[in-house]
Protein backbone atom coordinates (compact mmCIF):
# COMPACT_ATOMS: atom_id res chain seq x y z
CA UNK A 1 0.00 0.00 0.00
CA UNK A 2 1.47 3.33 -1.06
CA UNK A 3 1.24 6.09 1.55
CA UNK A 4 0.36 9.70 0.65
CA UNK A 5 0.79 12.39 3.31
CA UNK A 6 -1.26 15.55 3.77
CA UNK A 7 0.15 18.82 2.39
CA UNK A 8 -0.30 22.37 3.63
CA UNK A 9 -1.63 24.80 0.99
CA UNK A 10 1.30 27.17 1.59
CA UNK A 11 3.70 24.40 0.64
CA UNK A 12 1.71 23.39 -2.44
CA UNK A 13 2.13 26.89 -3.89
CA UNK A 14 5.79 26.05 -4.48
CA UNK A 15 5.31 22.55 -5.97
CA UNK A 16 6.45 21.97 -9.53
CA UNK A 17 4.63 19.61 -11.90
CA UNK A 18 6.51 16.52 -10.74
CA UNK A 19 5.84 17.20 -7.06
CA UNK A 20 2.15 17.94 -7.66
CA UNK A 21 1.76 14.62 -9.45
CA UNK A 22 3.67 12.72 -6.76
CA UNK A 23 1.50 14.14 -3.98
CA UNK A 24 -1.98 14.15 -5.52
CA UNK A 25 -2.18 12.00 -8.67
CA UNK A 26 -2.72 8.23 -8.59
CA UNK A 27 -1.44 7.06 -11.97
CA UNK A 28 -1.92 3.28 -11.92
CA UNK A 29 -4.92 1.76 -10.22
CA UNK A 30 -5.52 -1.33 -12.34
CA UNK A 31 -2.99 -4.16 -12.59
CA UNK A 32 -4.19 -7.57 -13.83
CA UNK A 33 -4.66 -10.08 -10.99
CA UNK A 34 -3.58 -7.59 -8.33
CA UNK A 35 -5.10 -5.37 -5.67
CA UNK A 36 -3.61 -1.84 -5.70
CA UNK A 37 -4.11 0.44 -2.68
CA UNK A 38 -3.15 4.01 -1.85
CA UNK A 39 -3.51 5.29 1.72
CA UNK A 40 -3.99 9.04 2.01
CA UNK A 41 -3.62 10.91 5.29
CA UNK A 42 -6.30 13.26 3.93
CA UNK A 43 -9.30 12.00 5.93
CA UNK A 44 -7.65 8.54 6.06
CA UNK A 45 -8.94 7.75 2.58
CA UNK A 46 -7.90 4.48 0.92
CA UNK A 47 -8.21 4.46 -2.87
CA UNK A 48 -7.67 1.30 -4.88
CA UNK A 49 -8.42 -0.95 -7.80
CA UNK A 50 -8.78 -4.66 -8.53
CA UNK A 51 -8.74 -6.42 -11.92
CA UNK A 52 -9.35 -10.17 -11.55
CA UNK A 53 -8.38 -11.92 -14.79
CA UNK A 54 -7.03 -15.46 -14.36
CA UNK A 55 -8.55 -15.81 -10.89
CA UNK A 56 -10.23 -14.01 -7.96
CA UNK A 57 -8.58 -11.13 -6.10
CA UNK A 58 -9.12 -10.63 -2.36
CA UNK A 59 -9.49 -7.36 -0.48
CA UNK A 60 -6.64 -7.46 2.00
CA UNK A 61 -3.79 -5.36 3.31
CA UNK A 62 -0.79 -5.78 5.53
CA UNK A 63 -2.06 -5.81 9.11
CA UNK A 64 0.83 -3.67 10.33
CA UNK A 65 0.00 -0.98 7.77
CA UNK A 66 -3.72 -0.73 8.57
CA UNK A 67 -3.42 -1.64 12.25
CA UNK A 68 -6.24 -4.18 12.07
CA UNK A 69 -6.63 -7.92 11.57
CA UNK A 70 -8.85 -7.50 8.50
CA UNK A 71 -9.30 -4.67 6.00
CA UNK A 72 -12.83 -3.80 7.12
CA UNK A 73 -12.39 -4.29 10.84
CA UNK A 74 -12.74 -0.53 11.37
CA UNK A 75 -13.55 0.59 7.82
CA UNK A 76 -16.31 0.72 5.21
CA UNK A 77 -15.86 0.56 1.44
CA UNK A 78 -17.58 1.62 -1.75
CA UNK A 79 -16.94 -0.43 -4.91
CA UNK A 80 -17.87 0.59 -8.47
CA UNK A 81 -17.30 -1.69 -11.45
CA UNK A 82 -16.12 0.21 -14.53
CA UNK A 83 -15.30 -2.92 -16.57
CA UNK A 84 -16.96 -6.12 -17.71
CA UNK A 85 -19.42 -8.29 -15.85
CA UNK A 86 -18.19 -9.76 -12.58
CA UNK A 87 -19.06 -10.66 -9.01
CA UNK A 88 -18.11 -9.48 -5.54
CA UNK A 89 -18.52 -12.02 -2.74
CA UNK A 90 -18.85 -10.67 0.80
CA UNK A 91 -18.62 -13.29 3.56
CA UNK A 92 -20.14 -15.91 1.28
CA UNK A 93 -22.88 -13.72 -0.26
CA UNK A 94 -22.31 -13.09 -3.98
CA UNK A 95 -23.36 -9.92 -5.79
CA UNK A 96 -23.44 -9.75 -9.60
CA UNK A 97 -21.72 -6.55 -10.72
CA UNK A 98 -22.43 -5.09 -14.15
CA UNK A 99 -20.71 -2.01 -15.57
CA UNK A 100 -21.31 1.05 -13.36
CA UNK A 101 -22.92 -0.98 -10.56
CA UNK A 102 -22.00 0.10 -7.02
CA UNK A 103 -21.62 -2.06 -3.91
CA UNK A 104 -21.31 -0.75 -0.37
CA UNK A 105 -19.75 -3.06 2.23
CA UNK A 106 -20.05 -2.09 5.87
CA UNK A 107 -17.63 -2.30 8.76
CA UNK A 108 -16.82 -5.75 10.08
CA UNK A 109 -17.07 -7.82 6.90
CA UNK A 110 -14.36 -10.47 7.09
CA UNK A 111 -13.80 -11.48 3.46
CA UNK A 112 -14.37 -9.61 0.19
CA UNK A 113 -13.47 -11.37 -3.07
CA UNK A 114 -13.50 -9.81 -6.54
CA UNK A 115 -14.04 -11.94 -9.66
CA UNK A 116 -14.70 -11.54 -13.40
CA UNK A 117 -17.14 -13.54 -15.50
CA UNK A 118 -14.88 -13.38 -18.57
CA UNK A 119 -11.09 -13.07 -18.33
CA UNK A 120 -11.01 -11.57 -21.84
CA UNK A 121 -13.31 -8.75 -20.69
CA UNK A 122 -12.54 -8.50 -16.96
CA UNK A 123 -14.35 -6.47 -14.38
CA UNK A 124 -12.49 -3.41 -13.05
CA UNK A 125 -13.36 -2.54 -9.48
CA UNK A 126 -12.63 0.99 -8.29
CA UNK A 127 -12.50 1.27 -4.49
CA UNK A 128 -12.96 4.05 -1.92
CA UNK A 129 -12.63 3.20 1.77
CA UNK A 130 -12.94 5.36 4.88
CA UNK A 131 -12.90 4.77 8.65
CA UNK A 132 -16.25 3.67 10.11
CA UNK A 133 -17.70 3.91 13.62
CA UNK A 134 -20.63 1.51 13.18
CA UNK A 135 -21.88 -1.17 10.80
CA UNK A 136 -24.36 -0.54 8.00
CA UNK A 137 -25.74 -3.31 5.75
CA UNK A 138 -24.01 -4.38 2.58
CA UNK A 139 -26.09 -3.00 -0.30
CA UNK A 140 -25.79 -3.08 -4.09
CA UNK A 141 -27.20 -0.42 -6.43
CA UNK A 142 -27.24 -0.38 -10.23
CA UNK A 143 -26.90 2.98 -11.98
CA UNK A 144 -30.64 2.81 -12.69
CA UNK A 145 -31.24 2.79 -8.91
CA UNK A 146 -28.93 5.73 -8.18
CA UNK A 147 -30.34 9.21 -7.55
CA UNK A 148 -29.83 11.31 -10.73
CA UNK A 149 -29.30 15.08 -10.77
CA UNK A 150 -29.11 16.87 -14.14
CA UNK A 151 -26.85 19.92 -14.21
CA UNK A 152 -25.25 22.34 -16.63
CA UNK A 153 -25.93 22.92 -20.30
CA UNK A 154 -24.34 22.71 -23.73
CA UNK A 155 -23.95 26.48 -23.84
CA UNK A 156 -21.32 26.15 -21.10
CA UNK A 157 -19.94 22.79 -22.32
CA UNK A 158 -20.92 21.14 -19.03
CA UNK A 159 -24.18 19.27 -19.52
CA UNK A 160 -23.95 16.31 -17.17
CA UNK A 161 -25.86 13.91 -14.95
CA UNK A 162 -24.74 13.17 -11.40
CA UNK A 163 -25.69 9.76 -10.03
CA UNK A 164 -25.61 9.47 -6.23
CA UNK A 165 -25.04 5.96 -4.86
CA UNK A 166 -23.82 6.23 -1.28
CA UNK A 167 -25.39 9.27 0.40
CA UNK A 168 -27.95 10.26 3.02
CA UNK A 169 -30.88 9.60 0.68
CA UNK A 170 -29.49 6.37 -0.77
CA UNK A 171 -27.14 3.68 0.50
CA UNK A 172 -26.39 4.43 4.15
CA UNK A 173 -22.82 4.71 5.42
CA UNK A 174 -20.85 6.20 8.30
CA UNK A 175 -19.03 8.93 6.39
CA UNK A 176 -18.34 7.73 2.84
CA UNK A 177 -20.26 9.54 0.08
CA UNK A 178 -19.83 8.21 -3.43
CA UNK A 179 -21.29 8.70 -6.86
CA UNK A 180 -20.61 9.10 -10.56
CA UNK A 181 -20.90 11.94 -13.07
CA UNK A 182 -21.50 11.29 -16.78
CA UNK A 183 -20.84 14.15 -19.19
CA UNK A 184 -22.97 14.42 -22.32
CA UNK A 185 -21.21 14.23 -25.72
CA UNK A 186 -19.92 17.69 -26.55
CA UNK A 187 -19.49 18.64 -22.88
CA UNK A 188 -16.02 18.74 -21.34
CA UNK A 189 -16.23 20.83 -18.15
CA UNK A 190 -17.11 19.45 -14.72
CA UNK A 191 -17.88 21.24 -11.45
CA UNK A 192 -17.48 24.75 -12.81
CA UNK A 193 -18.19 27.21 -11.20
CA UNK A 194 -16.05 25.46 -8.63
CA UNK A 195 -16.16 25.18 -4.86
CA UNK A 196 -14.30 23.97 -1.82
CA UNK A 197 -15.68 22.23 1.25
CA UNK A 198 -13.59 22.78 4.34
CA UNK A 199 -15.37 19.97 6.18
CA UNK A 200 -14.74 17.23 3.60
CA UNK A 201 -12.07 15.97 1.23
CA UNK A 202 -12.70 14.35 -2.14
CA UNK A 203 -11.15 12.01 -4.69
CA UNK A 204 -11.91 12.26 -8.41
CA UNK A 205 -11.40 9.18 -10.61
CA UNK A 206 -11.55 9.80 -14.38
CA UNK A 207 -12.38 7.09 -16.93
CA UNK A 208 -14.23 6.37 -20.21
CA UNK A 209 -11.60 8.50 -21.94
CA UNK A 210 -9.99 7.80 -25.32
CA UNK A 211 -6.39 6.61 -25.36
CA UNK A 212 -5.04 10.01 -26.40
CA UNK A 213 -7.50 12.00 -24.28
CA UNK A 214 -6.63 13.99 -21.16
CA UNK A 215 -8.38 15.98 -18.46
CA UNK A 216 -6.78 19.14 -17.12
CA UNK A 217 -7.74 18.82 -13.46
CA UNK A 218 -7.68 22.13 -11.59
CA UNK A 219 -6.71 22.17 -7.93
CA UNK A 220 -5.31 24.47 -5.28
CA UNK A 221 -6.70 27.38 -3.33
CA UNK A 222 -9.10 29.52 -5.40
CA UNK A 223 -6.53 32.31 -5.67
CA UNK A 224 -3.59 29.91 -6.22
CA UNK A 225 -4.82 27.40 -8.79
CA UNK A 226 -2.66 24.70 -10.37
CA UNK A 227 -3.40 21.97 -12.88
CA UNK A 228 -2.62 18.28 -13.14
CA UNK A 229 -2.86 16.43 -16.46
CA UNK A 230 -4.91 13.28 -15.87
CA UNK A 231 -5.28 10.34 -18.25
CA UNK A 232 -7.76 7.49 -18.48
CA UNK A 233 -8.36 5.53 -15.26
CA UNK A 234 -6.32 7.83 -13.03
CA UNK A 235 -7.43 9.54 -9.80
CA UNK A 236 -6.68 12.83 -8.05
CA UNK A 237 -6.76 13.42 -4.29
CA UNK A 238 -8.42 16.75 -3.40
CA UNK A 239 -7.83 18.16 0.11
CA UNK A 240 -10.59 20.17 1.75
CA UNK A 241 -8.92 23.52 0.96
CA UNK A 242 -8.61 22.77 -2.76
CA UNK A 243 -10.97 23.36 -5.64
CA UNK A 244 -11.63 20.31 -7.84
CA UNK A 245 -12.69 20.99 -11.39
CA UNK A 246 -11.57 19.76 -14.76
CA UNK A 247 -11.89 20.12 -18.50
CA UNK A 248 -11.21 17.32 -20.95
CA UNK A 249 -10.29 17.02 -24.59
CA UNK A 250 -13.54 15.06 -25.00
CA UNK A 251 -16.43 13.92 -22.81
CA UNK A 252 -15.62 11.46 -20.01
CA UNK A 253 -17.00 9.94 -16.82
CA UNK A 254 -15.73 10.36 -13.29
CA UNK A 255 -16.40 8.83 -9.88
CA UNK A 256 -16.34 11.16 -6.90
CA UNK A 257 -15.85 9.98 -3.36
CA UNK A 258 -16.00 12.15 -0.25
CA UNK A 259 -15.13 11.76 3.41
CA UNK A 260 -15.03 14.04 6.40
CA UNK A 261 -17.17 15.74 8.99
CA UNK A 262 -20.58 15.29 7.35
CA UNK A 263 -22.42 13.68 4.42
CA UNK A 264 -24.40 16.68 3.23
CA UNK A 265 -23.95 16.76 -0.54
CA UNK A 266 -24.82 20.47 -0.76
CA UNK A 267 -22.28 21.45 1.93
CA UNK A 268 -19.86 23.43 -0.22
CA UNK A 269 -18.30 26.87 -0.28
CA UNK A 270 -18.94 28.31 -3.72
CA UNK A 271 -16.18 30.24 -5.47
CA UNK A 272 -17.25 33.09 -7.74
CA UNK A 273 -15.71 33.02 -11.21
CA UNK A 274 -14.34 36.55 -10.67
CA UNK A 275 -12.34 35.31 -7.64
CA UNK A 276 -10.42 32.57 -9.44
CA UNK A 277 -6.75 33.19 -10.13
Amino acid sequence: MEIRYASHPNEVKAFDTTRLREEFLIEQLFVPNELTLFYSHVDRFIVGGAVPTSGPVKLEADTATIGAATFLERREIGIINIGGQGTVTVDGQTFAMANKDCLYVGRGAKEVVFASDDSAAPAKYYLNSTPAHQTYPTVKAAISEATPVHLGGLENSNERTIYKYIHTGGIQSCQLVMGMTLLKPGSMWNTMPCHTHNRRSEVYFYFDMPENGVVFHLMGEPQETRHVVVRNEQAVISPSWSIHSGVGTSSYTFVWGMAGENQTFEDMDAVAMKDLK
